[in-house]
């Protein structure tokens, strides 16, 4: 654990290469066999579109876990509307549900008509038009992903969510280092920072509207808050030694954080708006990467008092930490699932460093990523998906993985390193 800040950069920097472009691209790892069939027929277009809507949306659904989309090469016909389709061919198709639609232009944006079927129970289930400019137009096929996720399978879909995540280029002294925002399934990046020093740790707040992050780039890490739409930010804390792993809470107005200002990292929070400052944990150990519980009321963390990385929980209210890990020697970097009944982490198995989940009620442990050195996880705020660093072959990739990891997808660049992914709340 003394080594975990050394260790990273050292990893870091050898294994950046340069980046020719951030944005990223999905391999799919692992389908789930046990995926529902859906079918989402190509929409009639009325004007040329340099999207394919439905393609987006079969390729969010797929990319979920739950669905598995039929081929395009298998649909002998394309509907457009409910009224157009012939149940008794779909289901000969083994198809459970079923999108189609109808894109037209409407001034100088477009018109989306969609509906989703039942093809069992031969039924309509969803009939809704969504507009949006000609800029939008995957936004726009997100939030038809959502309400389609949605309405089968009784889960918010997150599909219109956005992922931060941190690239590097060059090599050497020659080093620089860029924070970017992306949409969930990496396309539409955007640049939030860039930098000669490494970035780390970005964080979202719970509106959806801030980052948090650490930056070298005073030469000593400190930990900013930064503005996504404008790019405006403050720099919160600067102390002596260490300035790490930043967490905000659910109400947005604190921030949980390691700091060394006083010896050994320790758990502090930080009250944004008036900067006051609490210590947490008070032990000879080293206490690191704080996540806040969903409902505010504690922190789970990563401490090596009983010898190895371990993740226990600490009471705002007082009282001594809970630990909450036993399996195995290696436990870190925790994050709650949203409803607070289970914990995702890296744990060291027979199988390396790879993404687990422990259910709280009976701390049942179980590896669910496949990955090469997998690290950072983050939680999609449905809990349905996890994303993750790690390696493919010697560069520095995404990784996401099902909660129940039956299905996984990889988000590499298209070259260089990829890091500190961090899944962003709803954003309406």
């Amino acid at each position: 654990m003394r080594a975990l800040m050394t260790t990273w950069l050292a990893a870091l920097l050898l294994f950046c290469t340069p980046l020719a472009q951030a944005e990223l691209t999905i391999d799919i790892t692992r389908g789930n066999e046990q995926a529902t069939p859906i079918a989402v027929v190509p929409f009639a277009e009325g004007a040329n579109l340099p999207e394919d809507l439905a393609q987006i949306i079969a390729d969010d659904l797929e990319r979920s876990g739950y669905f598995a989309p039929l081929e395009r090469g298998a649909m002998f016909e394309k509907p457009s509307s409910s009224d157009e389709v012939r149940f008794g061919d779909w289901q000969a198709l083994d198809t459970r549900y079923m999108v189609v639609g109808r894109v037209s232009r409407e001034g100088e944006g477009v018109r989306v008509r969609y509906e989703l079927m039942d093809v069992s129970g031969e039924s309509r289930m969803l009939g809704e038009t969504v507009t949006a400019s000609s800029g939008q137009l995957r936004a726009a096929a997100h939030r038809i992903s959502d309400q389609v996720f949605e309405a089968i399978t009784d889960i918010r879909g997150a599909f219109s969510t956005r992922i931060a995540y941190v690239t590097s280029e060059g090599v050497g002294d020659n080093m620089s280092f860029k924070l970017f925002v992306a949409d969930a399934d990496g396309h539409n990046s955007q640049q939030a920072l860039s930098s000669d020093e490494p970035i780390m740790s970005p964080s979202w707040s719970p509106d959806g509207s801030k980052l948090a992050y650490v930056s070298f780039e005073s030469e000593r890490p400190a930990i900013y808050v930064q503005e996504v739409s404008s790019g405006r930010r403050v720099k919160l804390t600067s102390f002596e030694g260490l300035n790490s792993a930043p967490s905000w809470s659910p109400d947005g107005r604190k921030l949980a954080m390691a700091l060394s200002r006083d010896g050994q990292p320790e758990i502090y929070t930080i009250d944004i708006g008036s900067r006051d400052l609490q210590r947490i944990t008070n032990s000879p150990s080293i206490e690191t990467e704080p996540s806040w519980s969903p409902d505010g009321r504690s922190l789970i963390y990563t401490s090596d008092r009983s010898g190895g990385p371990q993740i226990y929980r600490q009471a705002l209210g007082g009282g001594e930490p809970e630990r909450l890990t036993f399996t195995g020697n290696y436990n870190a970097r925790a994050r709650f699932a949203p409803d607070g009944e289970a914990i995702f982490l890296i744990h060291k198995g027979n199988n390396g460093y790879q993404v687990a989940r422990q259910d709280l009620d009976n701390g049942r442990l179980v590896e669910i990523s496949d990955a090469q050195q997998a690290e950072s996880p983050s939680v999609a705020p449905n809990g349905t998906m996890v994303i993750f660093a790690t390696q493919q072959g010697s560069r520095g990739v995404l990784g996401a993985v099902s909660a129940d990891g039956r299905a996984s997808f990889r988000l590499p660049a298209a070259q260089g390193d990829v890091r500190e992914p961090a899944w962003s709340p709803f954003l309406n």
